[in-house]
């Protein structure tokens, strides 16, 4: 341990470069401390962090509470696979069930498991609910989604990147445009074989895409009436990342003052992760009602790791923070006066084009072509003024920083971005 807390940033990515796969291109910075808002390199440079692990540490780095449940759990008792019940699973499903308003959570790891249960669920729904005959199923899908990298996911992308020599893929399933209901209601009178149409709320990984007013709305009663399953894919954009407890914030029982003012879509199934651990760990999970759940039986579906004890302890203080801190009514707050600071500077800056996002899930659109390097190139430069951001589809940067942060920290953060803008040259 002393020889890894002695390491430069230079030695520590040249170590990987050796003996890790290529499979990220990181910003060249190695961070080794985090707390709240911030992250400290080797070196010992502090930064703000505005990417918050792709919106895992909505709840800031190292959260107290959240640490404190995983060391005491740690030190109680860590994995017992599900062949055996644990003291602390049942517990977390309650509480996350109550909390989103669901009947059932099936408990997972990654974000990626997560949507590949919803995926089976749905399948299986669809052939013992509605009737399918087997190995008939569809499932409506939207271009430029991301979902996750594993095989079946990929199936269904069309960033050739993910998908390139990854073949052959799976079918089953039907891909149409975001944010176009006459392409969804075509899709579902054209296809009797669809149990489900799973939509990510914002496209995040594709630029924080936000969709128009009623499209949500508008997909749910769709898929109502022609019994079709809605899943919401809310990995990223859930746990009060866009100002809601959820972006489609149906029934949840967010006390946000906010949410009243969006009409409600509540999924048949909802997909979680990354924040709804705060970071600390990995967890994940698929929430349904009994009608749809129930088809899911032993040995259908399982993970050694999911519903372990740690996760579950961890689950629990991570949606208390949310709710104790008030963080999605902070993120509301705080995204307002995000884009409304730069779309005060934007008309005087060439670089930008556009501000876009909800709550703390936003994005800038760079005035250049995917394939050039000028965001990369840009976040390098935000790195050298103290704030920590990525590129995503080339031209677009992605702005989302844990929710604890307070106005001032905001505004020293946008006055950052401005300056940076402002003095770069290409």
């Amino acid at each position: 341990m002393s020889v890894l807390e002695q390491m430069t940033s230079k030695d520590a990515i040249a170590l990987e470069d050796k003996y890790g796969a290529h499979n990220y291109h990181p910003l060249p910075v190695v961070l080794n401390r985090g707390e709240g808002v911030y992250v400290w390199d080797v070196e010992g440079k502090k930064y703000y962090d505005f990417l918050s692990a792709y919106s895992a540490v909505n709840q800031g780095h190292c959260h107290p509470k959240i640490v404190g449940a995983m060391t005491r759990q740690a030190e109680t008792l860590t994995l017992t696979s599900r062949a055996f019940y644990n003291d602390m699973l049942g517990k977390f499903e309650k509480y996350a069930a109550e909390t989103f308003k669901f009947d059932k959570l099936l408990p997972m790891n990654t974000g990626a498991e997560a949507v590949e249960t919803a995926l089976k669920l749905s399948r299986k729904w669809g052939y013992e609910k509605k009737g399918i005959s087997e190995n008939e199923a569809q499932i409506i899908v939207c271009e430029n989604n991301f979902h996750g990298r594993t095989t079946t996911i990929i199936s269904f992308s069309n960033d050739p990147v993910a998908r390139k020599n990854f073949g052959p893929f799976t079918d089953g399933f039907i891909k149409i445009e975001y944010d176009n209901l006459s392409a969804l209601q075509e899709a579902l009178e054209h296809n009797s074989n669809v149990v489900a149409f799973l939509v990510e709320p914002i496209q995040g990984e594709a630029g924080v895409y936000v969709p128009s007013d009623g499209y949500l709305k508008g997909a749910k009663d769709l898929c109502e009436k022609h019994n079709v399953l809605f899943i919401a894919d809310e990995v990223q954009t859930g746990i009060a990342r866009t100002g809601r407890l959820l972006a489609t914030c149906g029934n949840c029982s967010c006390e946000n003052k906010h949410c009243s003012s969006t009409p409600d879509v509540k999924p048949d199934v909802l997909i979680l992760g990354k924040a709804l651990s705060g970071g600390a760990y990995p967890v994940s999970g698929v929430l349904a009602d009994n009608h749809i759940m129930e088809v899911i039986r032993p040995g259908n579906h399982g993970s050694t790791f999911g519903g372990n004890p740690i996760a579950a302890a961890v689950g629990i203080a991570a949606l208390e923070v949310i709710r104790e801190e008030a963080l999605a009514e902070n993120a509301y707050d705080l995204g307002v006066l995000f884009r409304a600071e730069l779309n005060k500077f934007i008309p005087s800056c060439d670089l930008v084009t556009k501000v876009r996002g909800r709550g703390l899930l936003n994005a800038i659109l760079i005035n250049d072509t995917e394939d050039s390097s000028t965001a990369w190139d840009i976040c390098m430069a935000l790195k050298e003024n103290g704030l920590l951001a990525k590129p995503t589809h080339g031209n677009i940067i992605r702005f989302a920083p844990p929710l604890v942060m307070n106005k001032e920290q905001l505004l020293e953060c946008v006055a950052i971005i401005i300056k940076t803008l402002t003095e770069f040259k290409a």
